[in-house]
């Protein structure tokens, strides 16, 4: 009986919040896993070397000071939140840099070259980057006419060989498909040439590789590996924004792959010039190559998506039912997010096979109430005005008055404009609030900016960027 006493006092101890231990820890770590997500918890929950736990304060090891405040300021709520329901009292952490190296420290290290080096690295020895996701493949991206640029692009990159375009830079907004065509490319190249050296991560995981080649003293090794691969991708570059010191190595790790005729297909939220804090030497590499703009999903996009899904869901589920109407009612409804869409459908299913019933439309109102009333949220003419006064860098008294100089009436046609798109107002309305003019008024600026976007690329640009801003 005495092993069983010993875990009980164990588990006592930890619930009266005087000790957390090395396996309570473990225990964290496991949960924390499931809800930052592997790459967060691999760079930068993992490497935390607990220390201690007493009087509410949980202490840890990390690596750098930067390490210690990123994970404090982005993970530190959930971090105390796991830690109290495993049983610890815990107000604050602390995190602090031993004067040795953690020795638990698990993270990801960007490793030296062997003495006597083998065979070229294959695409499956992404030692460097981040593990591709097998869904992510051209087989199972819906191409419609918002994205078939984009998937054009990224096939003939797919390819290998050759492009007239490097880098491939991929831009557009959440859950339109940046990153599933990124890992098609990996996909594919490792298809077509196994032993390509391919290397996929985030420009997050870049910054943290570069920080610990920093720390480790190990930069050589760092700008060996990194130059020495034959593809270079790299997702969410936004996030080296104001990093100078990463800036500065991706600029170079970037001219050296250019150099060397490798390819480098990168993607972000912007086009590069739309970046803030990134460089302008690095925004003007970005533009070397092809920029391609993946527009938000159109109403025949989304449903192809969710019949492409279904396909895959009813060999999931089979037996299950969905009565007609229920995709269209989805794919006009929930309109700015692939993911949440998809989310959504998988919410159906995993219900229906739940309850045993066929997905109907009552079904599907009642439980994606809370996706639906989301997805409804309605663009009023004070966020359109605001916005684009914003935008243009005009005031809101000047939009309004009878001034009718280039620079005024431009952002005022186009307020119009997205007025009248993205509201019910008629144009009498929308004529009242623009300062008392007339409907005619309204309808020549609707028209006049529909002219523009087939002839002007920059007003077209300018129209679709405030669209974004408006429905994000």
């Amino acid at each position: 009986m005495e092993g069983p006493w010993i875990a009980l006092e164990a588990i006592l101890t930890i619930k009266n919040g005087l000790e957390m231990t090395n396996d309570t820890w473990g225990l964290v770590q496991n949960a924390l896993r499931d809800t930052v997500g592997k790459n967060n918890y691999l760079t930068w929950i993992e490497p935390l070397e607990f220390v201690n736990c007493s009087d509410g304060v949980a202490e840890f090891h990390v690596s750098t000071s930067f390490q210690g405040n990123w994970v404090s300021r982005n993970f530190g709520e959930q971090i105390k939140h796991q830690i109290r329901q495993h049983g610890a009292d815990v107000d604050r952490l602390v995190f602090s840099v031993p004067k040795r190296a953690p020795k638990a420290s698990k993270a990801p290290k960007v490793a030296a070259p062997k003495a006597a080096a083998p065979a070229r690295a294959t695409s499956t020895d992404i030692v460097l980057g981040a593990p591709l996701d097998k869904r992510f493949t051209f087989d199972r991206f819906v191409v419609g006419k918002p994205n078939e640029l984009a998937h054009a692009a990224a096939r003939r990159v797919g390819e290998g060989g050759p492009v007239s375009f490097n880098p491939l830079f991929l831009y557009g907004g959440v859950g339109l498909g940046k990153t599933h065509l990124m890992h098609a490319i990996a996909w594919e190249l490792q298809s077509r040439s196994p032993d390509l050296k391919v290397v996929y991560l985030s420009a997050e995981q870049f910054m943290y590789r570069f920080i610990q080649a920093l720390r480790d003293k190990q930069m050589m090794d760092f700008k060996s590996l990194f130059r020495s691969v034959d593809v270079l991708m790299v997702d969410d570059v936004q996030f080296i924004a104001g990093k100078e010191s990463t800036q500065e190595e991706f600029f170079h790790t970037f001219n050296a792959l250019v150099d060397q005729q490798k390819q480098i297909i990168i993607s972000a939220d912007h086009a590069p010039g739309e970046i803030n804090g990134l460089e302008e030497r690095i925004k003007s590499r970005l533009q070397w190559g092809l920029v391609v703009d993946l527009h938000p999903t159109d109403y025949e996009l989304r449903l192809g998506i969710l019949q492409k899904k279904v396909e895959q869901y009813q060999a999931q589920y089979p037996g299950l039912t969905m009565s007609n109407g229920v995709l269209e009612f989805l794919a006009h409804r929930i309109s700015t997010n692939v993911r949440v869409l998809e989310g959504a459908l998988t919410r159906l299913f995993a219900l229906a096979s739940l309850v045993g019933r066929e997905i109907t439309l009552d079904m599907a109102q009642q439980s994606l109430a809370d996706i639906l009333r989301a997805s409804d949220r309605k663009v009023t003419m004070d966020e359109i005005m605001r916005k684009t006064c914003d935008y243009y860098n005009v005031r809101m008294s000047d939009l309004l008055s009878p001034k009718r100089s280039r620079n005024i009436a431009r952002p005022r046609q186009m307020a119009m404009y997205l007025s009248k798109h993205l509201t019910t107002r008629s144009y009498p309305e929308i004529g009242r609030r623009f300062g008392g003019r007339d409907h005619t008024t309204v309808i020549h600026a609707v028209r006049k900016i529909e002219e523009l976007k087939a002839q002007d690329s920059q007003v077209a640009e300018d129209a679709e960027m405030l669209r974004r801003m408006l429905e994000a």
